[in-house]
């Protein structure tokens, strides 16, 4: 089997200038809609601030964004400034180098540019910061709230108040090898259960791997499937709860998956990681929708040898939904009025018409958050190549809007390292999964203050 015993720039785009096959909008969010602008391209549209006085927009503002969101969001100023005469400057990052960047920026109140990316998972960290812009009257007086998928919100929102327009979520499904499935007698169709998926990956020989457990990342394995079981690491009271049933079965199911030896256990995203995809030498991907995009980037020649399924229950008859990541915009406090007006335009452009959700999804993958998107039968129901004609989309579509809301917190990063580093000791030592899942539980109550449910 090829198991790796591991268990231990950014690009500046400006797109200055309307290209001709680039999609326009007319009568969309955007406050600047030519229709309506008595001298359309001018340059003066205005819109009212929080104090109801009018402001106009600004002509150039800066995005910040890393890898291919970054280049979707090229496709959207790209089509922004066909329509209107701003310039949309997308700036793009590694991941790594833009939260760094963004955070320092945001912290010395001085530098942030007027649009960013913000991960789900850093919301509430970010928000606290108080260096976010409060969207909520903007958002109300918009009317989009209901349009996007309702467990997306929670992260971005605190006290009432919401901080960021969800992008891009992560419903969750195991893309497989259709060609490795069928070459080794595999059968997607009867996975239900983990026992299931661990019957079927035995069938393999010993040089497959039915999937990978990215050591490096254990506790986003263990995250999906914590919210796939409708739970949340803190109680309503603020108690830590990451040590409750679900969580203890969770941790054995990642462990007899281990140990049963149909699992590699690479870095995620390393090189040997892609390799074992791209050369056949593991079957099985547990991952998200967003997860599309990139295997059709990095593995194009696998293309029409892939096709998904719901994830595993933990038991007979239970859920298989899930969500993974995800990703929303938002705008720092500390930018100009009109450069605020201008970026708001931009975001509801890019976020809140299905049109721009469509476009950044067709393209590079990214999973729409705006739900009213799913009602596209022809993007849904199409049946792909990349998939040999499976309609995957509307798998996703279904978890999407069956998925549970999971609560981000500052604390989040205390849950991760002590989730991450206790489920290490659990496969590298042969620990006890329930000892396991209780030290890393009283590790976030002593790191946080807190008590244990």
């Amino acid at each position: 089997m090829p198991r790796k015993n591991t268990m231990y720039g950014r690009r500046r785009v400006l797109i200055g200038g309307a290209s001709a096959g680039t999609l326009a909008l007319a009568g969309c969010i955007g406050t600047g809609d030519p229709e309506e602008d008595d001298d359309e391209g001018t340059g003066d549209d205005t819109d009212d601030d929080s104090n109801g006085e009018d402001v106009e927009m600004a002509d150039q503002i800066d995005v910040w964004g890393w890898d291919v969101a970054a280049r979707s969001l090229e496709l959207t100023a790209d089509a922004y400034m066909e329509e209107y005469d701003a310039t949309v400057d997308v700036e793009e990052f590694g991941q790594d180098a833009m939260k760094e960047d963004l955070r320092s920026r945001l912290t010395a109140g001085s530098g942030a540019p007027d649009v960013a990316m913000l991960e789900m998972i850093d919301g509430p960290a970010e928000i606290d910061t108080g260096a976010v812009a409060d969207l909520t009257d903007r958002i109300d007086d918009a009317g989009i709230e209901d349009d996007f998928v309702s467990g997306a919100w929670a992260s971005l929102q605190e006290d009432g108040a919401t901080y960021a327009i969800p992008w891009d979520i992560g419903p969750t499904a195991v893309y497989y090898r259709r060609d490795i499935y069928e070459d080794h007698g595999l059968d997607a169709d009867a996975i239900e259960t983990w026992d299931d998926f661990q019957e079927e990956g035995e069938k393999l020989p010993d040089d497959i791997a039915m999937f990978n457990i990215p050591v490096n990342d254990l506790d986003g394995v263990w995250r999906f499937q914590f919210r796939q079981l409708g739970n949340r690491p803190f109680t309503e009271d603020g108690e830590v709860n990451i040590h409750n049933d679900d969580s203890v079965m969770i941790a054995e199911t990642i462990k007899q998956l281990y140990d049963s030896g149909i699992a590699s256990d690479y870095d995620g995203w390393s090189t040997e990681w892609f390799n074992g995809y791209g050369e056949g030498e593991i079957a099985s991907l547990p991952s998200a929708a967003w997860m599309e995009g990139t295997l059709r980037a990095e593995l194009p020649d696998t293309a029409g040898n892939w096709g998904v399924y719901r994830i595993p229950a933990h038991e007979a008859g239970g859920p298989r939904a899930s969500n993974w990541g995800g990703s929303s915009l938002m705008i720092p406090e500390q930018i100009e009025d009109g450069e605020r007006e201008r970026a708001w335009d931009y975001l509801t452009w890019s976020l809140a018409t299905e049109e721009m959700q469509l476009l950044m999804y067709d393209e590079y993958g990214l999973f729409p958050a705006l739900e009213t998107t799913y009602d596209n039968d022809e993007v849904f129901d199409e049946e792909l190549d990349f998939y040999d004609g499976q309609p995957a989309r509307r798998l996703f579509a279904d978890v999407a809007e069956e998925m549970p809301e999971y609560q981000f917190s500052i604390d989040t990063p205390y849950v991760s390292d002590a989730i991450n580093n206790h489920l290490f000791r659990m496969l590298r030592d042969d620990e006890d999964p329930e000892e396991m899942v209780m030290e890393a539980a009283e590790e976030v109550a002593e790191r946080t203050g807190r008590d244990l449910a």
